[in-house]
């Protein structure tokens, strides 16, 4: 009895696990479909302890189908997963920058998601004063957020605060000489982004962008996600400048629309051969993936990346020291991914269906009920 209950367990887990490989093959933009994208991490791990298992209690055929299959399931998730291991190149070379070209051409950037409804205010503001970063991105910051980091932005020249409600507001703040800094609302009216053009110590521009998209869940399928995310994607590949991109994508660096994010803007990702640097959920250590994004484009290069302790957030910190000379960033990284015909006809496909949707949520006036219902779930 326990034998046959211990195959039909193994049965279901092998359904289970070829069910959400295979919808990582799908263009669906359904929550539940594009969920799956999240936990390959886990869902490699489970395929491959399941294979074991099949591998030495099943007999004769049955062992080789079930083993194969699972088999199967495990190798594809690790290829898609490989690239955010130490089997795989590095695309951007760490420097070790001296004393004199972290005071020229280095700045240090931290990206948080506070967790808006986390009011141990004194845990972040503590991480602050401790890293005292160039550029602070900070996220899900509503009223209460602004007021309570208000000692903390003072320190700071340059300060764009939209405190939302909503889990989508934002703080924004910099040292750096920024000649224009932004809010837009590139796809969903109250979901703000960050645009800056900055200087570094020795004067010379870059961008930055700071995204916060939506997450797929109940209610929230993807389309004007992958849009928010495709037009920054487009911004960069648009812009004469070298451009720095951080913020909490809600979506996974192995994502179909991060790679394609990566391609069309011609960034580059330090985490690439490195590791995973996971960041949610905080609580959870074993199964944390990376949702919170840091890329650039080649004229880049990077001292160093940490993902920092928990503060109280569903979040941890990333904070990054970075270089911009142009020279250096061409000599160590990698060059960027090649784009193809077919990744700009994606994106701007990808783009017209999210500008779509909203427009058709707009115009029918479902959004804002729409909205109060993800905003409940969140």
């Amino acid at each position: 009895m326990l034998r046959k209950i211990g195959f039909w367990l193994l049965v279901a887990i092998t359904i289970f696990l070829v069910l959400v490989t295979l919808a990582s093959f799908t263009t669906s933009n359904q929550w539940w479909v594009r969920l799956w994208d999240y936990p390959r991490l886990a869902i490699f791990t489970l395929a491959g302890i399941s294979t074991i298992i099949a591998a030495v209690s099943l007999r004769r055929r049955r062992r080789w189908v079930i083993a194969g299959v699972l088999l199967a399931v495990t190798l594809w998730q690790g290829y898609r997963i490989h690239r955010y291991t130490l089997l795989a190149k590095p695309e951007v070379e760490f420097i070790e920058a001296d004393a004199e070209l972290s005071a020229q051409h280095c700045f240090t950037a931290l990206s948080l998601n506070v967790l808006q409804d986390n009011r141990d205010y004194g845990q972040t503001i503590a991480l602050l004063e401790r890293t005292d970063p160039d550029m602070v991105m900070l996220l899900e910051t509503d009223q209460r957020w602004v007021d309570a980091l208000k000692a903390v932005t003072a320190r700071y020249p340059h300060v764009r605060e939209v405190p939302i409600s909503n889990k989508y507001g934002l703080v924004f703040m910099s040292r750096l000489k920024t000649d224009e800094l932004s809010v837009h609302y590139l796809v969903e009216n109250d979901i703000p982004s960050i645009f800056a053009r900055m200087r570094t110590p020795s004067g010379r521009s870059f961008g930055y962008m700071g995204l916060h998209p939506r997450p797929p869940q109940a209610g929230t399928d993807t389309q004007e996600r992958d849009a928010e995310i495709a037009i920054g994607a487009k911004l960069a590949a648009q812009s004469r400048l070298p451009v720095l991109a951080m913020g909490d994508f809600n979506d996974v660096a192995w994502s179909d629309t991060s790679e394609l994010f990566k391609r069309i803007g011609t960034y580059l990702d330090p985490r690439i051969g490195r590791g995973f640097y996971a960041t949610f959920p905080a609580k959870l250590p074993a199964f944390r993936w990376p949702l919170d994004q840091i890329y650039f484009t080649e004229e880049f290069s990077i001292d160093s990346l940490k993902v920092l302790d928990t503060v109280g957030s569903d979040h941890l910190p990333i904070l990054g020291k970075i270089c911009l000379v142009p020279k250096l960033g061409d000599r160590l990284n990698e060059e960027p991914e090649n784009i193809e015909r077919e990744d700009v006809r994606e994106t701007n496909n990808i783009i017209e269906k999210g500008l779509r949707t909203e427009a058709i949520e707009r115009a029918t006036g479902t959004t804002d009920g729409a909205r109060e219902k993800r905003n409940e779930a969140e």
